[in-house]
């Protein structure tokens, strides 16, 4: 059976990784997780993008070649994605030989096909975003007669290049583009971002230069030493490249990628694989960008948001968590550390985090920390109740909605905090009648069994803290968790009963 394929975009080695890096990968393994749970078998790629002008510059500004520069800087990202408990199962470097190599095949192919053809090309180039734009996307600036870079995040000047090049037949690719969009509505992700390539096609597309002959940090065009191949289109063919000899992998069943390269993904790429003959991707997602306390990240301004110093105040389960939390995946948001203090006392330390002290408490101190052997468990059981908005559950983490899914289960943790809250087991306990003991081991126990269960909900995106919280509620040792769906089954490795500890989230101030 095929494989679940998700991808992140690989990531271009001009920086450091910054939390813009790290939303598109927590989300990539946060699906990840959540597949791997329901049994099915999961492909998770990323990797780094390493070749053209902009590598070339970066690494003679760093005293290095190409190739050091780009060894330290890959490097960077593996051990970011380690720190963030991101579950990868192939990391692919662009320099690496099997891309290479397959980058060339493809190329030549097409040149066979007659898709890729030499011509002249006079027009516009932005070193920093390594993308061609044409006269009338960008043109002549009001003020300074200059022309600029369209990207609203980058407005530098263009180079005008003339050379000849190797060009892909785009434009031969637009109502094929178009009746796949029809055909597979889901295929552009979220509708609102998908609408911006819908209308940008039927514009109209021209055929793209894809190579460079003045570029010498690339994959060579077979048979012309003199052009390297174009970084986008040598990017692009990454997903392929990692593919190569794994016959249950491809096509993609999504890839996640950020707004500002969705075009490429979107479009160019799909009309890349129509001309190599290769089946299209199910789900191409683009997500919205993080501001910082209202501006845009920046160098100049010195405002991105270093993963590794959230971590060491908050943790990395509550910063996966934050980035998912907080804003509809595919809307644009805002991080502030005061709004992510917010979320976490709310969220985590109130609402999650004192239930399960509570429960522990009290299961403690009342119970010996032993639970309550389950009676009549099909007549009428509080925790099915719970484990039947799984599907609900299931269904936001399939269309990527992250938010959506973690609603859903807060909406449960709020139910069970009003329950405990109503029902007091403490003063169930003081009560000198033992039927009312009895209906407080009963509540508490439906709520460890319901604490299970959210547990396996929420572990796709804390893993570790989950682990933890099921091994102290007796049903699991650290570091695995169960999933809901393994609770559900009734499945157990552990002492058995409950290990109470400090706060799984200690309150910030």
């Amino acid at each position: 059976m095929k494989k679940f394929y998700v991808t992140t975009p690989i990531y271009y080695i001009n920086a450091a990784p910054h939390i813009g890096h790290a939303y598109t990968t927590v989300a990539a393994d946060v699906l990840a997780r959540f597949y791997r749970h329901r049994g099915t078998a999961v492909h998770f790629l990323t990797g780094t993008d390493e070749h053209g002008l902009k590598i070339e510059q970066a690494a003679k500004e760093a005293g290095k070649s190409p190739q050091e520069f780009a060894d330290a800087v890959s490097e960077k990202f593996r051990q970011l994605w380690k720190h963030l408990d991101i579950t990868f199962d192939d990391y692919i470097r662009t320099t690496e030989p099997r891309h290479e190599d397959k980058v060339q095949e493809i190329f030549a192919a097409l040149i066979k096909s007659g898709d890729i053809y030499k011509g002249h090309y006079s027009g516009y180039y932005c070193v920093s975003d390594e993308t061609f734009w044409t006269e009338k996307e960008a043109p002549p600036d009001h003020k300074t007669g200059k022309r600029l870079c369209p990207n609203p995040d980058c407005h530098r000047e263009l180079s005008l290049v003339e050379e000849d090049n190797w060009f892909f037949k785009l434009s031969k690719y637009q109502e094929r583009l178009l009746a796949h969009y029809k055909a597979d509505p889901d295929f552009l992700s979220p509708k609102h971002r998908g609408n911006e390539i819908l209308s940008r096609v039927k514009e109209g597309l021209q055929d793209i230069s894809v190579s460079r002959a003045k570029v010498k940090w690339g994959v060579p065009v077979p048979n012309d030493p003199e052009h390297t191949v174009y970084v986008w289109f040598d990017a692009l063919l990454n997903y392929v490249s990692a593919a190569s000899g794994c016959d249950d992998i491809w096509p993609a069943d999504v890839h996640i990628v950020g707004k500002e390269i969705y075009w490429f993904h979107a479009a160019i790429w799909p009309a890349m694989l129509m001309a190599a003959g290769l089946p299209l991707p199910l789900k191409v997602f683009a997500h919205g960008w993080w501001t910082v306390e209202g501006q845009k990240m920046s160098k100049s301004k010195g405002n991105f948001v270093d993963p590794y110093e959230i971590t060491r105040e908050f943790g990395v389960d509550a910063f996966r968590f934050f980035l998912l939390r907080e804003m509809p995946f595919g809307n644009d948001g805002d991080f502030s550390i005061k709004t992510l203090k917010i979320r976490y006392n709310a969220d985590l330390a109130n609402d999650l985090g004192n239930l399960v002290s509570r429960v522990e408490n009290l299961i403690d101190a009342n119970m010996k920390g032993a639970l309550p052997a389950r009676s009549n468990p099909e007549k009428d059981f509080y925790p099915k109740q719970v484990a039947s908005r799984t599907a609900e559950y299931a269904a936001c983490m399939e269309r990527l909605d992250f938010s959506g899914a973690l609603g859903v289960i807060w909406s449960v943790v709020g139910q069970l905090n009003e329950r405990v809250n109503s029902e007091a087991p403490w003063k169930l306990f003081k009560s000198k009648d033992p039927a009312d003991h009895e209906k407080a081991k009963t509540l508490l126990f439906d709520v460890v069994w319901c604490l299970r269960i959210i547990g396996g909900w929420i572990e796709p995106f804390m893993p570790r803290k989950m682990a933890e919280m099921q091994a102290r509620l007796g049903v699991r040792q650290y570091p695995d968790a169960l999933s809901a769906e393994d609770v559900l089954q009734g499945k157990e490795k552990g002492i058995g009963k409950i290990q109470k500890g400090p706060p799984l989230f200690p309150r910030k101030t």
